[in-house]
């Protein structure tokens, strides 16, 4: 809205400020962040006055967690608040990636709200029936998928140089719909999905490669939304994690969108992916901002309504910028979480089945069996063996926080990286 209208009153003092990505950017961050603050606190009160808690907690199914019973959830509202209004006020809303952004949120939001309100309002504390949250995740791949395939505005350039005689040339290939997408620890950055159905034929292996394309995107939505679920399990892991992504996720969009660094980090670049910037800033500043009252000890929780909604924005993100490859090592910490649960489950029934109790870890998502011991294991099943006991005295929920964020830290140092080791 004020972009739009700054647009038109280029004349007046400071008007052009709003045309730089930069400002635009750091504006919606600090605002997202204030709201965040701001509304995060009106919003508990409300909560609490309404009733509107953590009841689902017992000493069987969540030991560590019963402390916790009481704790105003579905603060994920105010995320998802914070990020819209700076986007709505700075962003581009006729720009296609900031539309398809908006749309994810909306439509996460709507299927994690309505998971929070039926277990909260109905305490029902199975929530919303999987197969809808899946068929959710699923349509809003296809969505992304299908709208990255026939918009006329979602094209890229797979090659850009630059050089600089007094001023910045540019020279570019022309811009095309492409099925290449950002690999790391390789020579050439770019690999085309197309080019593994190339016994199809030059023109079925185009289509080939985009029918791929669009399910790897319903994969990518559903699995990062999943994964950040999982890893909300403990007072800012998943606010503290998703925000260090969020970062990762800005440099990447605004090299993509920089005909400069895409020349100087050789990938592919983007036309009017900048635009993200904005977004992403927004998401940052109002994960930071939830993470005033969500830190230990938690004062609101984020419910699914926050953590599938942020899940998802990463997802799509990376699909956006061609760079969800990347994802496993820059949301490494998503992924850990995900295959500690797949293969807990799967071990645990393969061995019941051959009549034995064995366990992986203590307890899965693996965060919680850092601070499990094996009487809490034992208590409940008695005969179980655990492959990983763990040594040493159980952690603390800020240390393993903490160290969880410093790991993703890392791996986003790491995915950065991977743009100039090859």
């Amino acid at each position: 809205m004020l972009y739009q209208l700054f647009t038109h009153l280029g004349s007046f003092p400071g008007a052009r400020l709003m045309t730089y990505i930069s400002f635009r950017a750091i504006i919606a961050g600090v605002l997202a962040l204030c709201i965040s603050i701001w509304v995060g606190q009106w919003f508990i009160r409300l909560l609490k006055r309404k009733n509107i808690s953590e009841t689902q907690r017992d000493e069987k199914t969540d030991p560590f967690n019963v402390a916790k019973k009481g704790v105003p959830t579905m603060g994920g509202v105010v995320i998802i608040a914070a990020m819209l209004i700076p986007c709505l006020l700075l962003g581009k809303l006729t720009n296609i990636y900031m539309l398809l952004m908006l749309l994810t949120t909306i439509i996460l939001g709507a299927i994690g709200f309505a998971d929070d309100y039926i277990k909260t309002f109905r305490k029902n504390k199975d929530g919303l029936n999987g197969w809808i949250k899946i068929a959710g995740q699923i349509t809003l791949g296809l969505i992304v998928g299908l709208t990255l395939r026939y918009s006329p505005e979602v094209v890229m350039n797979e090659k850009v140089s630059t050089y600089n005689e007094n001023n910045i040339e540019v020279e570019k290939t022309p811009e095309v719909k492409s099925t290449r997408t950002t690999i790391p620890f390789v020579k050439e950055h770019n690999f085309n999905y197309a080019d593994m159905f190339s016994w199809l034929g030059d023109t079925n292996k185009y289509k080939a490669g985009w029918i791929f394309f669009v399910i790897l995107t319903i994969l990518v939505v559903a699995a990062v939304s999943n994964g950040a679920n999982l890893n909300d399990g403990m007072d800012g892991m998943c606010a503290g994690n998703s925000a260090i992504i969020g970062v990762a996720l800005l440099i990447l969009s605004y090299i993509s969108g920089n005909v400069v660094f895409t020349d100087y980090f050789d990938v592919m670049y983007i036309p009017n992916s900048e635009e993200l910037v904005v977004f992403l800033a927004s998401f940052v500043g109002a994960l930071i901002g939830f993470l005033w009252w969500n830190g230990f000890p938690a004062q609101v929780f984020m419910g699914d309504t926050g953590s599938l909604t942020i899940g998802g924005i990463i997802g799509v993100c990376a699909v956006i910028i061609h760079k969800e490859l990347l994802l496993p090592i820059l949301c490494g910490v998503f992924l850990m979480e995900s295959v500690s649960v797949i293969l807990q489950t799967q071990v645990y029934k393969f061995a019941k089945r051959k009549g034995l109790h064995i366990r992986i870890w203590k307890r899965t998502p693996l965060h919680d069996h850092y601070r499990t011991s094996m009487e809490q294991v034992l208590r409940n099943d008695p005969t179980c063996k655990v492959i990983f006991k763990g040594q040493g005295p159980l952690q603390h929920e800020t240390k393993i926080v903490l160290r969880f964020c410093i790991v993703t830290l890392i791996l986003a140092a790491i995915t950065i990286l991977t743009l100039k080791i090859r």
